[in-house]
């Protein structure tokens, strides 16, 4: 038995680093890509007018300083439409105290009621896509935050005509502090990084992610609306892959913005975590479950104890050395030279341990098919749609 885990162990040590080789070979390219984009947004200014759409629910921390960040773009046109289910929403309540500090912002605020859809925010932006003014809506989550030239960098892309949809990047950033937020922030900055990265290297771009992402409005109403994610978990996920199918190219912006972490405690932190990798497990089976051989310290852990059972514990250090140089070696090409997560102790301390954490969240997907979404509990269904519980 311990040759077995043993070559396992060295099987997916071979794999997680070609994994890491595939990520790193991607960042310089992406590095000169970001510097000619860069340079291209300063001299051209491309700038027509866009919509923001902010679905909000309910108080969440640093929410007031997040949504400030979106009234101070250095854009000429721009407004903003914020959407919940009822008019005394907390987060709804804190939209429009910021609003009043800039009047000189347009700014819709909407209601739903109760949601149609399962997956409430869809209903939330099928409205605000009715009332947007522009041709460019730019989706973003609650729990964003940006830099001036946000909307500058995010309305690049669409200079291109055959452009239909763009995301950006992004760097998790553990507001509230505490060892759990960290370990969830420094895996947001490198292995959602790293897993995009390669995603691109080997088949393009076929798929948004939800922190950011902007569409034309024509894409959106030749998909059917936004109603097509009624049903799904993954929304962002659908979005971009529709707009893929249209024959439209989907874009990787070179622009980079902060995910604020909101699960400061272990219990919130690991439903979220299990959550979302069961709902790619639903949505992409085939690569969610080749996904635990990018992994590394687990392998490198394995190895290590099986080689000190046979008798060989250099070999077994050397094992688990490899792995965790490859962790370094992402952390630092990717978090911090791709995504610039500032943090060493994160990248260099956290990350690791995190690469170990994420295979248990990885093995938990398999655990049911049942999550926890905004106080309620639905069951998840082949390709990625979801119902409530029975």
């Amino acid at each position: 038995m311990s040759y077995i885990v043993l070559g396992l162990a060295c099987f997916g040590l071979i794999t997680s680093t070609v994994f890491a080789g595939m990520a790193l070979a991607a960042v310089p390219g992406y590095l000169r890509e970001r510097r000619t984009l860069s340079s291209r947004a300063a001299a051209e200014a491309f700038t027509p007018p866009v919509s923001v759409l902010k679905p909000v629910h309910g108080a969440e921390p640093g929410l007031e300083a997040n949504l400030e960040t979106f009234f101070e773009q250095d854009y000429p046109r721009y407004e903003i439409l914020f959407c919940a289910r009822f008019c005394d929403d907390p987060g709804l309540v804190t939209a429009r105290r910021v609003a009043a500090r800039y009047p000189q912002v347009p700014v819709k605020f909407l209601t739903t009621g109760e949601p149609k859809y399962i997956n409430a925010k869809a209903a939330s932006m099928e409205l605000m896509e009715a009332e947007a003014a522009h041709e460019i809506l730019v989706i973003s989550d609650s729990d964003v935050r940006v830099s001036k030239d946000y909307l500058l960098s995010v309305a690049l892309p669409f200079a291109d005509d055959r452009v239909g949809a763009m995301c950006c990047l992004y760097r998790g950033v553990a507001a509230a502090g505490g060892l759990w937020a960290r370990l969830e922030a420094v895996g947001m900055s490198v292995e959602m990084t790293a897993g995009v990265l390669v995603a691109r290297t080997l088949e393009g771009m076929q798929f948004v992610l939800g922190p950011t992402m902007a569409f034309r409005r024509e894409a959106i109403r030749r998909m059917g609306g936004f109603r097509v994610t009624a049903d799904y978990c993954a929304d962002d996920f659908v979005l971009g892959n529709e707009t893929f199918k249209l024959g439209q190219k989907v874009v990787l912006s070179h622009h980079t913005i902060d995910h604020v972490v909101l699960n400061s405690d272990f219990v919130a932190s690991l439903k979220h975590q299990v959550r979302w990798m069961k709902s790619t497990r639903f949505s992409r089976p085939k690569g969610h479950f080749g996904s635990a051989l990018t992994f590394s310290v687990p392998f490198g852990a394995a190895g290590w104890a099986a080689a000190a059972w046979l008798g060989h514990p250099w070999f077994g250090l050397a094992l688990l050395g490899w792995s965790l140089a490859t962790r370094w070696a992402l952390a630092i090409g990717v978090g911090r030279m791709v995504v610039g997560d500032a943090s060493w102790f994160g990248l260099l301390v956290l990350y690791p341990l995190r690469d170990l954490m994420g295979f248990g969240f990885w093995a938990a997907s398999y655990w049911g098919r049942r999550v926890l979404w905004r106080g309620h509990v639905y069951e998840l269904l082949p390709g990625g749609k979801m119902r409530p519980a029975r």
